[in-house]
């Protein structure tokens, strides 16, 4: 169950701060108008919110609802000069995973594609610059794979396609057994047809204990047109994972006929526009 949240970037965050050997650099996006700098009043400008002005009510705010996001800050490059806060994207791509992670997507209604969209696509290039460095970070370049794989499932051209497959080899290069990374390109290649290619790394997965991969393996087969295959890996893995429900209506979509195993609906999607 995804929850609502809201996040407040602190100065801290996107301030440079000086050791006596090296220079830290904190990044983040802007994203959704949130705060990222200290208000303060101006010289000779009274502050409302703590004075009062003859003639003028005094504001009055209050603040329901708070949720706090866990910062998550990851290093950019390998000397960690750069650290990049990617609390607001991880939130980001959590929430849209099930909407936007396979191809074809699934959204709830139109507005909601085209907000997850515009997000992605901002996301993608934001974090270029980064992911595309000499010494760019497994970490970021993990983040960037997943957002470029999700701006191809959304069309948005091949530069975005061919930035998801160089993140994703990049990624397995600095870390070959990564499960995600595995299973990340497996299910790019085979999602597009290279079903022999892309089965190497899925089975690679699977060895790392991924059980989207396995998934993934029997969404191949039905595009391969071996539904035998893809229905009793299915069951099987329906069996080891009895609490899962994803996999139970994945079946249930194979059983009548269907083609495409990821394609169900997620309505629990919270995505906001970008201003």
């Amino acid at each position: 169950m995804k929850k609502l949240t809201l996040s407040f970037l602190s100065l801290a965050m996107i301030a440079t701060t000086a050791t006596a050997n090296t220079t830290t650099s904190y990044q983040s996006p802007t994203m959704r108008g949130e705060i990222t700098e200290i208000i303060t009043p101006r010289a000779g400008i009274a502050d409302l919110l703590t004075t009062s002005i003859k003639g003028l009510p005094t504001p009055n705010i209050a603040v329901t609802e708070i949720k706090n996001i866990p910062t998550v800050t990851i290093p950019a490059n390998t000397k960690g000069t750069v650290i990049l806060d990617v609390t607001l994207i991880d939130e980001f791509i959590n929430d849209v995973a099930p909407n936007a992670r396979h191809y074809p997507t699934n959204f709830p209604t139109r507005t909601a594609e085209y907000i997850t969209t515009e997000n992605v696509k901002y996301l993608s290039d934001w974090i270029e610059p980064y992911a595309s460095a000499s010494d760019a970070s497994f970490d970021v370049i993990l983040r960037a794979a997943k957002l470029n794989s999700m701006a191809r499932n959304l069309n948005l051209g091949t530069a975005y396609t061919l930035r998801a497959s160089n993140h994703m080899q990049k990624a397995l290069q600095l870390k070959p057994n990564d499960s995600e990374a595995n299973y990340l390109f497996g299910m790019m290649l085979s999602e597009t047809g290279g079903f022999k290619e892309g089965r190497k790394y899925l089975d690679k997965a699977v060895s790392l204990g991924n059980v989207e991969a396995e998934q993934s393996i029997a969404q191949a087969d039905l595009l391969n047109d071996n539904k035998t295959s893809a229905l009793k890996r299915l069951r099987d893995l329906a069996a080891k994972h009895p609490n899962n429900e994803i996999i139970k209506q994945q079946i249930a979509i194979v059983e009548n006929g269907g083609y495409y195993i990821w394609n169900i609906k997620d309505n629990d999607i919270n995505v906001k526009p970008l201003r």
